[in-house]
């Protein structure tokens, strides 16, 4: 469910989500909220998780809106909403949707992801900052520093692996790192990091897990005769490549395409998908509903 409508571009633009028990009122509350405060509802989608859904009886709201009083500022929305949501226990976020995303990408040796958001960085497209990129290897270093993005090396082997992730955390300590996008980065993460970062890592892999796993995915699947090469986003857990998925997406081939056309596809399918699911959680569009996500259009 959503309703829609325009802003005057000069007027300041705010995004709140929320999650509480399902129960009566929670819209008329939340509108009331934002009229008495002088505001212009945009954007307002809500749902309902369901029975089949890890927390049934659920309730999620994203509303993006505009204060037409300048004195309305976000802190003091923030301030004024505290008695809304102690109301109904709520889970809230209420931001300022022209802050952007400041996001730390990891990679290995795949960088077709990698290459993909730096030019949609560039262009604009994505609404986030890249403070830096760090990989595990050196291949990429002239890509990004030719983007004027500072290139962090951080080796990593089965001895060096705590320290390596030490130095990860410290490194999105010290950026102020919103979001570590995972850009076909070939390490599994520890439990810890896992958990350091929950919520705010997306992953991007192949559609043939857990089919054809490890090395040579494509020829595994080509041999097997796949017709359908896909790509899955997903938040990191400690469950390797089981988090709960934000966005998937699909190419046919047929019995005449060779594996390297299709690894060719898959690259391109990958790059689609990762970057629909950075630019979602950017715009506060994306709530983790259990093992599962709400993504608000």
């Amino acid at each position: 469910m959503g309703t829609g409508g325009s802003a005057p571009a000069d007027r300041q633009q705010y995004v709140l989500t929320l999650s509480c028990e399902d129960r009566p009122g929670i819209v008329y509350a939340v509108a009331s909220f934002l009229i008495q405060h002088g505001c212009n509802i945009l954007q307002s989608e809500q749902y309902d998780a369901d029975a089949a859904a890890d927390t049934a009886g659920t309730f999620f709201m994203r509303v993006q809106f505009t204060a037409l009083d300048p004195v309305e500022t976000l802190d003091r929305l923030r301030a004024g909403f505290l008695s809304v949501a102690d109301s109904f226990h709520m889970q809230w976020r209420l931001v300022d949707a022209s802050t952007r995303c400041r996001t730390l990408i990891l990679v290995s040796r795949f960088g077709h992801c990698l290459n993909d958001l730096l030019f949609r960085h560039r262009i604009g497209a994505l609404g986030i900052d890249i403070p830096a990129v760090v990989s595990n290897h050196t291949d990429f270093q002239d890509l990004v520093e030719s983007h004027g993005i500072p290139f962090i090396h951080v080796p990593v082997t089965k001895a060096t692996k705590p320290e390596a992730e030490k130095q990860l955390l410290e490194i999105v300590d010290r950026e102020k790192i919103d979001l570590v996008v995972l850009a076909r980065y070939m390490q599994v993460l520890s439990p810890e990091l896992c958990q350091a970062l929950t919520g705010r890592a997306i992953n991007i892999h192949h559609s043939f897990l857990p089919s054809f796993k490890g090395a040579r995915p494509y020829q595994q699947a080509h041999a097997r005769g796949v017709k359908i090469i896909g790509a899955t986003a997903h938040y990191v857990t400690s469950d390797l490549d089981e988090g709960p998925i934000i966005e998937q997406d699909v190419e046919r081939v047929t019995h005449a395409t060779t594996a390297e056309q299709m690894a060719a596809v898959g690259r391109d399918v990958e790059c689609q998908v990762l970057a629909r699911a950075v630019a979602w959680h950017a715009e506060n569009r994306v709530m983790i509903n259990g093992t599962r996500t709400v993504v608000f259009s």
